[in-house]
């Protein structure tokens, strides 16, 4: 017979059997740091029910390296100590609570690689370094997934390194989580109402992102010498945001923080502020983001991948499909904001999860994307605007559009190719009907030309006629000259023989006379 007894037995049994397998899907040791045994244990503690164990910290002392302590329901008041390498799983982190009962540490970590997932953890002592979660010097631990309020310290951690600090909600803490000489990560928490949120002391390398830190008195602060740590892609928003006495850096990949008192703007309509936020002297972040900054995780073919959203609009409610019909790859998200003002997301896509060509779309709306420069080949990055509500933002890689814009280019292209042809050859026109144009003045030129020329090939000819005149003209008066040359010669030749003669005879007739006086003056 069924009894509410049974019955209640039964669910557990089921959700045993389902926790089983989902733990058995997944790898629970970070790193490869420790080998996890092939054969592992299972152990369930429930306050009031049948189970292995009744108390937590009576399965962390059988329990041994590599179990899993899986805890139903229930508000267990214990100071618990885990000194193996096991994982404490909650059945769910708002119904699964450990209370400190307002003394000592709720939990104390005393060994590598510990996994505290899905619990309520409050309750612990006022005095310094009581806490929720504390552990000091030592690495690989992972506490996700929880809710850890109302202790003196949310998180406390000491001489550490490599430890995970990821998807818990932080609240009403002194301070939330707080990080002495030791280098974390940080990320993914909605860290609120602390009189901290985040405490850096003495502490470099440190990875703090993707937190929401806000409604606390002091966001961060970052004092003795906490330098060197990288913080980016935070929700500030608080009544101090940043106390920092040494440099850090406050962006990466040219992208940073969203700050509630930021007044910068963004004329280029990227999602990223035009100046920086200035922190102090040595502190600014040089990519203030505009809008607030989610993390929309996705598993898809065994693999976690992460949509980025950059947006002035509330996002919640993320979903990943594949379209039955066109296998289309979809990512949704609800976007709230004030009616009538303009809303603007940026969207950083992995290109292995989405990797054809982007379709936007606001409610049924279609919205044009820009895609920014700064795209790469492991991110496509996506900016549009849209008229804010309350509505659905969806985002389609589409392979058959893919196809189509394909097409389209090839289209375009030899579009673009018959334009130019045609331009060409409206071009080469142009040159034939100019030359046809230069050939018609040079023809006329031409046979002006042939007028031209035969009108003085006869003025030649008629030249040619005169000249053979002139030249029969000129031979006859040549030959006249001549003759006349002749007869001056020869009239010359006779005056000078005469001459000759006469000159002779008168000497001799003077010899003579001469002679004869002579002859008569000798005696």
């Amino acid at each position: 017979m069924l009894t509410e007894e049974n019955v209640i037995k039964l669910n557990k049994a089921i959700l045993t059997s389902f926790t089983i397998l989902c733990l058995l899907s997944v790898p629970l040791m970070m790193e490869g740091n420790i080998s996890v045994k092939a054969e592992y244990k299972m152990w369930y503690v429930d306050d009031d029910g049948p189970a292995d164990f009744h108390t937590i910290q009576e399965a962390a002392n059988n329990a041994t390296s590599g179990d899993i302590i899986y805890v139903y329901n229930g508000t267990y008041y214990e100071n618990i100590v885990v000194d193996k390498s096991v994982s404490l799983v909650g059945e769910d982190r708002d119904s699964t609570i450990i209370d400190g009962n307002g003394t000592g540490t709720v939990i104390s970590i005393t060994a590598h690689n510990v996994n505290i997932k899905g619990f309520t953890i409050k309750g612990s002592g006022t005095i310094p370094s009581n806490s929720g979660i504390f552990a000091r010097a030592f690495s690989g631990n992972e506490i996700s997934h929880n809710n850890i309020t109302n202790n003196n310290d949310g998180i406390h951690f000491e001489l550490s390194s490599g430890n995970v600090i990821s998807d818990n909600i932080i609240s009403t803490n002194n301070d939330g989580i707080f990080l002495g000489m030791s280098g974390d990560i940080v990320s993914g928490n909605t860290i609120t109402n602390n009189n901290n949120g985040i405490h850096l002391y003495w502490s470099w390398g440190n990875v703090i992102s993707s937190n929401i830190i806000s409604s606390n008195n002091n966001g961060i602060i970052l004092v003795s010498d906490s330098g060197d740590n990288t913080i980016y892609h935070n929700n500030f928003n608080n009544t101090n945001q940043v106390e920092s006495e040494s440099t850090n850096l406050w962006d990466y990949d040219n992208e940073g923080n969203y700050w509630s008192d930021y007044n910068g703007t963004d004329k280029n309509q990227d999602g990223i502020g035009d100046t920086p936020y200035i922190i102090d002297a040595n502190n600014r972040d040089n990519y203030p983001l505009m809008g607030m900054f989610s993390d929309l995780s996705f598993t898809f073919n065994a693999e976690m991948h992460h949509v980025n959203v950059i947006s002035n609009s509330t996002i919640s409610d993320p979903k990943f499909e594949i379209g039955q019909e066109t296998g289309n790859k979809i990512v949704r998200f609800h976007a709230a904001g004030e009616g009538g003002t303009v809303g603007f997301c940026r969207v950083a896509i992995p290109i292995e999860l989405m990797n054809y060509s982007y379709i936007a779309l606001d409610g049924v709306e279609e919205i044009v994307p820009t895609k920014l420069n700064v795209s790469s080949e492991t991110f496509a990055y996506l900016y549009f605007t849209y008229i804010q509500n309350s509505h659905t933002i969806s985002i389609i890689s589409s392979k058959t559009m893919q196809l189509c814009y394909e097409l389209l280019d090839k289209y375009h292209a030899l579009l673009d190719k018959y334009i130019k042809l045609e331009t060409d050859l409206y071009d080469l026109n142009a040159t034939y009907q100019k030359l046809i144009n230069n050939y018609t003045v040079f023809l006329g030129n031409y046979n002006i030309f042939l007028t031209d020329f035969s009108e003085l090939q006869k003025s030649h000819q008629e030249l040619n006629n005169s000249y053979q005149e002139l030249l029969v003209d000129y031979s006859k008066k040549v030959n006249n000259i001549q003759n006349l040359i002749y007869v001056f010669a020869a009239t010359t030749a006779i005056f000078i023989m005469t001459t000759i003669y006469l000159s002779r005879s008168a000497h001799a007739s003077k010899a003579k006379v001469f002679e004869e006086s002579r002859k008569k003056r000798t005696p």
